[in-house]
């Protein structure tokens, strides 16, 4: 199964949110991949080399730039997972992976400006269903705060009610130090003691699952 992490906006987590989710592929028993297809960041090389030091069981760590389509289906069908992190950005290397991925996962934070960006996202996702459409797109709230009184999470599933192309996935992920922790030890926080961490990334994991199935 082909991963894509994506969004066109930067700083809303894709690069912690790929190498947590290649961590509890491999967890499940899957030979992964992480293909590293940000020509200018090299979180996902970094973590990998964090955690062959570290110890953990190695993950494999590819760069890709460009036309990035025909690589990934190559590596799709030498690998059970192959998580696909991409420039937060309108790139060739995004728009592109979008024509061989399974599942599209876009993290989108709890915020306005974040929320503004959706109708170009949509269009641009419109556009890869044209050529693939086996494409499966799951939205997930990233970073939602954890103070009970907090409104923006809930006030962000009622805006994005009105983007059919970006459906919201059911769990959210929520602003936690053990997100950061991951990126520094490379390990994921299916791998640290952080329960609640956890659990979200294995929730959020049978969702991508389910709704890649289902194409």
């Amino acid at each position: 199964m082909i991963i894509l992490i994506a969004h066109q906006k930067g700083g809303v987590g894709k690069s912690t949110l790929a190498v947590n989710l290649a961590a509890e592929a491999q967890r499940r028993g899957g030979d992964v991949l992480i293909a590293e297809a940000d020509p200018t960041i090299h979180t996902a090389r970094l973590w990998t080399q964090s955690r062959q030091i570290t110890g953990f069981k190695q993950i494999t760590c590819a760069k890709l730039e460009g036309n990035i389509q025909a690589g990934l289906r190559d590596l799709g069908k030498r690998y059970d997972y192959v998580v696909v992190d991409v420039a937060g950005k309108d790139s060739k290397e995004m728009r592109s992976a979008m024509l061989a991925a399974d599942v599209m996962v876009t993290p989108i934070l709890p915020s306005q400006a974040d929320m503004d960006s959706s109708n170009f996202l949509s269009q641009t996702i419109a556009d890869a269903q044209e050529f693939n459409p086996k494409l499966a797109v799951l939205a997930v709230l990233n970073r939602c705060s954890t103070q009970w009184n907090d409104t923006e999470a809930a006030e962000s599933v009622e805006y994005m009610a009105d983007y059919p192309l970006l459906p919201l996935a059911d769990v959210r992920l929520y602003d936690r130090k053990a997100y950061r922790t991951s990126i520094e030890r490379g390990v994921g926080v299916v791998e640290l003691g952080n329960s609640k961490a956890k659990a979200e990334i294995q929730l959020l994991m049978n969702e991508i699952l389910e709704a890649g199935n289902g194409h």
